[in-house]
């Protein structure tokens, strides 16, 4: 167990006008219920002058730690790396640009270490955005509660969550994955996930780094998600499955157009070749593309089979006998 009871990670790019405020505000609430803390600041390739704030903050106060990345990668590596550095028991994101505010903290705090909760994800019920952006994230986050199953959850975009320190360590956020942080959790074993109502601030400072393809880039990395949770360690499953469908209705059709023909010519009635005709053509492409598909399964049935990872399982709990398992007696 760690000593430390919250780290705040908070990616930033381009936000120094309010990183000083920001970091007041945290520093304050800390204190004021006597935390032990750190705020992780980490610089996603800014070109203004966030990394001198950074610099000058982490002078001020010794519990200001930072990470600059030397160019822009975007939110997801940031949490990564935060979440590699983190040492609390408790670990809080938050955006930088003051929309989420640190006096959620303590609450989160306690959801986590009194209620029991793996995460807790806030909920901006109360919007400042235009329509332009909250329609949008309603039917995204309708779309992310049916694919993950996580249906009590509001808004999995939201800057401003909890997580028991043990989680951002068996998680990895990579690519656009920020946005399915607790769908990342669900898979890796960690359910107990709640939401907070929290309040929504309108931007002080700078303006919005996000346009509308991260809905379409949102959607995609959502369905990526769901496939690789279903059938990355089965491909067959799904690969092997669908190929053997195409390749059988390829064939059925193949064999009526061939007994066709054949009743035709035995009872002396004219029939047109079966070359002549667009389903031999369309049932030598199922054929086809179902024998790709059954190959594409079972290649990637060997390239699991020789990864690494393969037999890499979460094991929360084992009992020992006298120290030692089965196999050392």
């Amino acid at each position: 167990m760690n000593n430390m009871d919250i780290s705040v990670v908070v990616p930033l790019f381009n936000e120094a006008e309010s990183l000083p405020e920001l970091e007041s505000w945290i520093a304050r609430v800390m204190d004021e219920h006597g935390f032990t803390y750190e705020i992780l600041f980490i610089n996603d390739g800014s070109t203004d002058d966030s990394w001198e704030t950074i610099k000058r903050l982490s002078e001020r106060n010794p519990n200001v730690k930072g990470v600059s990345f030397r160019r822009n990668y975007g939110k997801s590596p940031a949490l990564n790396t935060g979440f590699a550095r983190a040492r609390g028991n408790v670990v809080i994101t938050m955006d930088a640009d003051l929309q989420d505010s640190p006096d959620e903290i303590p609450e989160l705090y306690r959801m986590i270490t009194e209620d029991g909760y793996d995460l807790v994800s806030g909920w901006k019920q109360k919007r400042y955005d235009p329509l332009s952006k909250t329609i949008p994230t309603k039917l995204f986050n309708a779309t992310a509660r049916k694919v993950s199953g996580i249906h009590n959850l509001h808004d999995f975009n939201c800057g401003l969550k909890a997580y028991r320190g043990k989680v951002v360590k068996h998680i990895e956020v990579y690519g656009d994955m920020h946005r399915y942080i607790p769908y990342l959790a669900k898979n890796a074993g960690f359910t107990r996930i709640g939401e907070k109502v929290v309040h929504h601030q309108a931007r002080k400072y700078g303006k919005s780094k996000f346009g509308l393809d991260r809905f379409v880039n949102g959607y995609l990395d959502l369905a990526t998600l769901w496939f690789t949770n279903r059938f990355g360690v089965k491909p067959m499953h799904f690969f092997g499955l669908l190929g053997s469908l195409m390749f059988l209705l390829g064939l059925v059709a193949v064999t009526v157009l061939g007994a066709t023909k054949l009743y035709h010519l035995c009872n002396g009635i004219p029939y047109i070749l079966v070359t002549d005709s667009p389903y031999f053509y369309l049932a030598l492409v199922m054929m086809i593309l179902g024998t790709q598909l059954f190959l594409t399964g079972f290649l990637g049935e060997l390239i699991v089979r020789n990864s690494p990872r393969r037999n890499d399982y979460e094991i929360e709990e084992e009992i020992r006998i006298n120290n030692r398992t089965d196999n050392e007696r």
